[in-house]
């Protein structure tokens, strides 16, 4: 609850929002790092609020709420143009930024249960139009994961995931694995990154 991306503090905030114009993002709206001391990103953002929406879902106080809307915002306004995210800004030196897909379908599940804005149904498009052409077994395994929480149909998908990783044995990365598991078990068991409303 404590950790900040660096545009919370006040040198950081002027210096985006005065000197800086190489990024184009609100400096006022931040999230979380990677890495103590750096500036925000969208997937560790998204992880963060999750955790915050999941362990709060019964209690949630002001404090907790205010770090959920942070990043909420955080994250709708680093959204890439067209929908979807990529790893932190949408625009680099005025250059439009492409999204990805796992950035984008793991910010999808920290949006679920927030207003469906047409950031979040452009996003949501981006990642079901997207969905068809995945080559990457971690990718689809969060594609899979996002879209089933939008009440999106996955199971041909989960058949491609399937196939993909085959028994296994291939597969060198246990997250990778980890994810493809938690994905192809979607409607099996309590999905770990759903929000409860």
């Amino acid at each position: 609850m404590k950790t900040n991306g660096r545009e919370a503090n006040w040198f950081w905030r002027w210096k985006f929002k005065l000197a800086d114009r190489a990024v184009r993002f609100d400096p006022d709206r931040y999230g979380w790092p990677w890495l103590s001391g750096s500036a925000s990103w969208v997937i560790p953002t998204a992880f963060s609020v999750i955790a915050i929406k999941q362990f709060t879902a019964c209690s949630r106080s002001e404090i907790s709420e205010r770090r959920i809307r942070l990043g909420a915002d955080m994250l709708l306004d680093r959204v890439c143009l067209g929908g979807g995210w990529n790893s932190g800004n949408s625009v680099v030196y005025g250059v439009p930024l492409p999204a990805h897909v796992e950035s984008t379908a793991i910010a999808l599940l920290a949006l679920q249960d927030e207003e469906p804005t047409s950031v979040i149904r452009a996003s949501l498009g981006w990642l079901k139009q997207r969905s068809s052409t995945i080559e990457s077994a971690e990718s689809l395994a969060w594609c899979i994961l996002s879209l089933f929480v939008y009440q999106e149909p996955v199971e041909h998908l989960k058949d491609r995931l399937a196939t993909l990783i085959g028994d296994g044995r291939d597969i060198r990365n246990n997250a990778t694995l980890a994810t493809a598991i938690l994905a192809l078990k979607c409607g099996e068991m309590i999905h770990p990154f759903e929000v409860l409303r």
